[in-house]
Order: structure tokens, then sequence, then C-alpha cells
């Protein structure tokens, strides 16, 4: 394993040795050859003067993949640098979706200035894109798509293709349009490459085409990726003219940053954008306070609770001893429930819909975690802890009470949370952790004032 990470990181140390001997011949002959993401990766480690000089050596077809693949603080450091017409003919190679990704995180006085440098075209798709809703398939989108003509010969289809393999940033699916860009069919390049040159298009191609709308939630898109196994998803606006295509790279980002926000509300930690160290740390703190707030806030329920059953704490002090295992193990089981139907939720596997069957399905779940772990701690308490059988049974029956509970709101709350418009991850630990405690405590001192008369 050792030796494949140094395998990996040789090509950087080396160009850095090329860099720091003033071999640019060298250097740029390499970089030339090497993958864009390595390139990236090297040209980020370094300072801003030296940025901008490899960045200039590029030949500029790889220039506009290594830019793609950079943090927004070294693009940024790179535009400030660079001239107009370097600009102007960069953000001209750029894929749209990527220079629409870059001006959304760059400063306004920075993206007036690449927009000003760009042609008129170009700025009017860029002024689209920005214009959709944040996290809408439209704001991710490519807008470089090969097209197709029903009345098109194979042959014909396959010498298009070829002429727009440079600018389509996806040539494996292709799609078929009318004089007004209505979406027609769909067809793979292997389906073009096995048919016969005299064939038509109309003859080959699928009418039976799934699509994306722009407006949709990005989330949709990913989902509709994956369950139909595409390398790529058709958009079309309202009138069903096909403005774009969601590739696969554009899922795997979509996924990722998902996944993150989601980790993060779990968390209970507001979501952010920028990577961990470039996040400062004043940014951090307001990220974080909000939550450690109102989960202090709520935890307060939990020292009424105390407060409330003072008095059968102290006429019976072994009661004590057991309160932080039992809500720690209610927290744990809740979390467990939560966890996993927010996950199956994300993927499309579970609706609210299916809100009886998960209930039904956790209830089960429930029952035997529960018994499982109130006899393991009926018999903890009674021979390890010697607290007596009285006793014992108030902690099991109340561990077992408990897990139920937890499990169910675990499953539950996430799934409201989604039908009434909030987002099930904020529904996660934390929250349901607090809810949790509260009710095992709720729990705990009713089964003891009943069965130990208290």
């Amino acid at each position: 394993m050792e030796d494949m990470e140094l395998e990996r990181e040789s090509p950087i140390i080396q160009w850095q040795e090329l860099l720091s001997n003033k071999n640019l011949r060298a250097l740029k002959a390499e970089l030339t050859e090497a993958n864009e993401v390595d390139v990236a990766e090297f040209v980020q480690e370094l300072d801003p003067e030296r940025t901008v000089l490899v960045f200039r050596m590029l030949p500029k077809e790889v220039a506009s993949e290594v830019f793609a693949n950079l943090e927004p603080e070294d693009q940024q450091t790179i535009i400030s640098s660079i001239t107009d017409r370097e600009i102007t003919e960069l953000v001209e190679d750029l894929y749209v979706d990527d220079a629409v990704d870059m001006l959304e995180e760059l400063p306004a006085s920075v993206v007036t200035r690449v927009l000003k440098n760009t042609t008129p075209n170009t700025r009017k798709v860029i002024n689209q894109f920005l214009n959709y809703p944040e996290s809408s398939v439209g704001s991710i989108m490519t807008a470089e798509v090969t097209d197709l003509k029903k009345s098109m010969t194979v042959a014909q289809a396959i010498a298009r293709v070829r002429a727009a393999s440079e600018d389509s940033e996806s040539i494996y699916i292709c799609y078929v349009t009318d004089n007004r860009r209505i979406l027609e069919g769909v067809i793979t390049l292997r389906e073009l490459l096995v048919a016969k040159d005299d064939q038509l298009v109309e003859e080959v191609m699928s009418d039976d085409v799934i699509v994306a709308y722009t407006t949709e939630d990005q989330e949709e898109a990913v989902q509709r990726i994956m369950k139909y196994d595409f390398i790529s998803l058709p958009v079309v606006d309202r009138e069903g003219r096909l403005v774009g295509i969601v590739t696969v790279d554009d899922v795997m980002d979509v996924m990722e940053e998902e996944a993150t926000e989601d980790i993060e509300k779990m968390a209970a930690i507001l979501p952010s954008d920028k990577p961990y160290f470039q996040t400062g740390v004043f940014d951090t703190w307001k990220h974080r306070i909000p939550w450690l707030l109102l989960l202090m806030v709520s935890a307060t329920f939990t020292g009424t609770i105390l407060g409330i059953f003072e008095e059968a704490l102290a006429a019976n002090a072994a009661l004590t001893l057991f309160i932080p295992m039992l809500m720690d193990t209610a927290g744990n089981s809740g979390s467990q429930s939560s966890v996993t139907v927010i996950r199956a939720m994300s993927i499309g596997d579970v609706e609210f819909r299916d809100l009886l069957r998960v209930v039904w399905k956790e209830l089960r779940v429930a029952v035997l975690c529960a018994a499982t772990l109130g006899l393991t701690v009926y018999a903890k308490v009674l021979w390890l802890d010697r607290k007596g059988a009285a006793v014992a049974l108030v902690v099991a029956l109340s561990i077992f009470v408990t897990i139920v509970i937890a499990k169910l709101v675990g499953c539950t709350l996430p799934m409201l949370a989604k039908k009434i418009g909030f987002d099930p991850a904020v529904m996660a630990s934390p929250f349901i952790t607090t809810v949790v405690d509260a009710l095992s405590l709720l729990v705990y001192f009713q089964v003891a004032t009943h069965l130990l008369h208290l």
C-alpha cells in the first residue's frame, strides 16, 4: 500500500525538483503528458507566483482541463494574474458547467472581469446557468450536447458526432431533436456504429427517453441516473426542449456535496461549502454554535424531569447509577433507526407512503433488540451490580420500553420531516437523541415509581 502511495506522489516530487532547478522545458513536457488532476494537485502546492508561471507554460487544451480541477482560491490567483485575452481563451475552452462552478465561487469583482472578457454567446449561456435555482438540475448540467436529426442517415450521424467530439463533454449518448430542439429520441454511439450506414437515425433511435427538468432538485436527477445506470441524462425545459445533459461526473460531485451536507447536519453543524482548512475559525464557530445552543436548551428538559423525580431518586439512590446507561442506549437505538431511514430516503429506497411498512419493520427489530438488551442488563444489575431483583427488573423493563420508543421515534421523525418540507438529516442523531433522552427518563421513573412504590 505504501509503495502505491509513493508511486502516486513521485511524479509531483519530480515536477517540484524540475521547477526548483528551473528546468522548465522538461517540466512542460512532463506536465503536457500527465493527468490533469495530478497537474492540478501539483499547481495547488505552489506559491501564487509559481502557480501562474506553471499555468502559463501549459498548452491551451491542457490548461483549461487543469484549471477546472483547481480550488477556487487558485483559480482566482490565475484569473487575477493573466491578461484579458488569456481569460477569453480560458473561459471559451472550459465546459459551461465548469465555468459556472468557477464563477459561483469567485468574488463579484473577478466575476465581472471574467464575464466582460467572454464572447456574447458564452456570456449568455453562463448567465442562463447562473440564474437557475441553487441545487437545481439546471445549475449542474452542461450545455455541450451532441444532437442529431431523425432524417439523418447513420453515416451522417457518425460524421456529426465526430465533428462535435471536441466540443461535447459526452458523445457516448446522442439525443435526437427537431428544428425547435424538442427532444424526440435517444441513441447510443454503439447503436450507431453497428447500424448500417444508409439506415435513418429514426429507425435506430429509441423514443422512450427519460429526462430531467431544469428546475428539478439535483438529487432527483442523481437518483434517476443511479436507478437506470445511465452515463448521462438529458435535461429539458418545460416545453420539452433539450437544453443540456447531466453526466456521471456531475452526479459524483452532487453525491459528495449532499453526503457532506447530511453528515454535517447529523452532527449538528450548519452546512458549509468550503473545505475544512479553508474555513476560518470564526466561520466554523458560526456553523457550530447555533445547534449547540439549541441542543443545550432542549437538554434542560432532562434536568427538569430529574427535578420532578428528585424525591424518588432520594428514596432509592441506586436508580441514579443507571441513568447514563439508559439514556445512551436509548439515544444510540434512535440514531441507528434514523440514520438507516435517512440513508434509504436519500437513495430513493423509501418514500413517505412506506411509513407503515417502515414502522412495522422497525417495531419488530426494536422488540428483538430490546429483549436482548433487557435480559442482558437484568443479569448485569442483579449479579454484577448486586442491586436486587426489584431494581434489576426496573432497569430491564425501562431499557425494553425506551428502545422500542427510540426506534419508532428514530424512523418516523425523518420521514415526517421530509413530508412537511424539512431536511430529514436535521432530525438525525443530535435532535432525536435529545427527544429520546427525555422520553427515556420519563419511562424510567414511571416504571420505578410503580414497581418500587416510591
